[in-house]
């Protein structure tokens, strides 16, 4: 068990100095492109020193010590202090139908998604469901996420509500479809474009929202729906376009019946403006090369999902390709809860390392962590406040357990690595081994927000 504090009833952060002692792990820069020497960043033992809910200072205690040993300190022995991790993808929706049996994509939706969703239209349900998936994603270790809802506007609203009262960092929108779905979760291009436009208006950039215009895939939605949220991006820049992509191979032929003037899968939102630096799309398990080149051009990002990759039988996300020098392209890993088996982005990068050995490919424990951390935070365009702990970011960091279980503490020795080699076989066994247990503690803005009990 673990404890989640109430935020929403905490005083504003004052400005006071205080720090957290600890080892720490982050990244300055790419390990798919940069050594790991260079782009690991481990300080054993380190000082995070923050104000107002961002960070002051950070080193190593030792340098720090003489300017801010008398400030309040909480140390953190024998645990590893992580940013918090990114979800690039999930649907919050989805949370109650995790774990369905069987089918493929396709006929998952028609199963159990869709009838799922309809019970969005009460605005009380959805805000039920927010505030468990929330709960969730905290005892995770997850603080920031790109986010799916429902077709229906209120339940972006009680997300976002829910988000707020907890000081997250979060990016969601309204799903928009207006053709193949069972009518009750269908939108019209012009409903989806103004009830959209309205959520951005209130919503985007409130506190640490996010707004992310949301076609849920381009079967789902028509042209001139496609075309409706192309308008949106171009009058509202700096929101999000979140959608799927070459998921499935059924999808995909499906997508080539019904564009049939589109070179491909990633053109149905090209021609509609939809390929844009922010813009994140789920899977991309069948793309083309000449997919991953535009979408190298136009900066936009995957979010690799192996587990829900795995769980619907869509296939092996080629991770190689996606982080080729030739043609780089953002990634992040994303969860995609409820196709997604698990809220926990250490079983998510589990899956990932799973996935690129069944494809003959490597993925070091770095490489996995950095996707979960600052890669997440490049892939959406946050990298200037989030994913590391360079002084003047927002302070969401996780304390990590590297020996939460039995068998974990069998596993790997008491006390701190001291070398990156050490360090590198502790966290892949993390990776393999850990889940919710190994989150001891979460803060959003320096502030507590999740604690594991003593019995936890």
């Amino acid at each position: 068990m673990g404890v989640l504090q109430n935020q929403s009833n905490r005083p504003q952060l004052k400005n006071q100095l205080k720090a957290i002692r600890g080892a720490f792990l982050d990244f300055v820069d790419d390990p798919f492109y940069v050594p790991e020497a260079e782009s690991v960043r481990y300080l054993p033992d380190g000082l995070l020193v923050l104000e107002n809910g961002k960070i002051k200072a950070f080193g190593p205690y030792e340098e720090l010590q003489a300017e801010y040993g008398d400030i309040p300190i909480t140390i953190y022995a024998d645990r590893l202090i992580m940013p918090g991790f990114i979800d690039t993808h999930i649907h919050y929706p989805q949370t109650g139908i995790i774990a369905a049996y069987g089918e493929q994509l396709l006929e998952w939706l028609n199963q159990y998604i869709f009838p799922t969703e309809g019970k969005f239209k009460d605005k009380d349900y959805a805000r039920a469901v927010a505030e468990i998936f929330l709960d969730q994603l905290l005892r995770n270790g997850t603080t920031t996420a790109l986010v799916f809802a429902t077709v229906f506007p209120q339940s972006v609203d009680a997300f976002f509500e829910a988000a707020e009262r907890r000081n997250l960092c979060m990016i969601a929108g309204k799903v928009m479809m207006d053709r193949n779905a069972p009518k009750a979760v269908c939108d019209t291009a012009e409903s989806s474009y103004q009830e959209t436009k309205a959520l951005i208006q209130k919503w985007h950039k409130k506190g640490r929202l996010r707004y992310a215009v949301t076609p849920r895939f381009a079967i789902t939605s028509t042209d001139e729906q496609l075309q409706k949220a192309g308008d949106l991006l171009r009058e509202f820049p700096d929101v999000y376009l979140h959608t799927h992509i070459s998921e499935n191979l059924k999808e995909v032929a499906w997508v080539k019946e019904l564009f049939p003037n589109c070179s491909g899968y990633l053109d149905a939102y090209d021609q509609a403006g939809l390929v844009k630096e922010r813009s994140v799309f789920a899977h991309g398990v069948h793309l083309s090369d000449a997919e991953f080149q535009r979408l190298s051009e136009a900066k936009s990002a995957i979010a690799f999902c192996p587990t829900s990759n795995l769980f619907l039988g869509s296939g092996l996300f080629n991770i190689e390709q996606a982080k080729s020098s030739e043609y780089p392209v953002k990634v992040g890993l994303g969860t995609d809860v409820g196709a997604g088996t698990s809220f926990s982005l250490l079983q998510t990068a589990n899956e990932a390392y799973k996935v690129a050995q069944l494809r003959q490919q490597k993925l070091s424990p770095f490489e996995a962590l950095f996707l979960a951390t600052l890669g997440g935070a490049k892939a959406l365009c946050l990298e200037d406040s989030l994913g590391s702990f360079d002084v003047g970011k927002e302070a969401d960091f996780i304390v990590l357990n590297l020996r939460s279980t039995p068998l974990m503490a069998f596993r790997n020795s008491a006390g701190v690595p001291t070398s990156l080699g050490e360090l590198s076989d502790r966290v892949f066994s993390l990776i393999m081994m850990g889940d919710d247990r190994a989150i001891e503690a979460v803060h959003i803005l320096g502030e507590l927000a999740y604690e594991q009990t003593a019995t936890g």
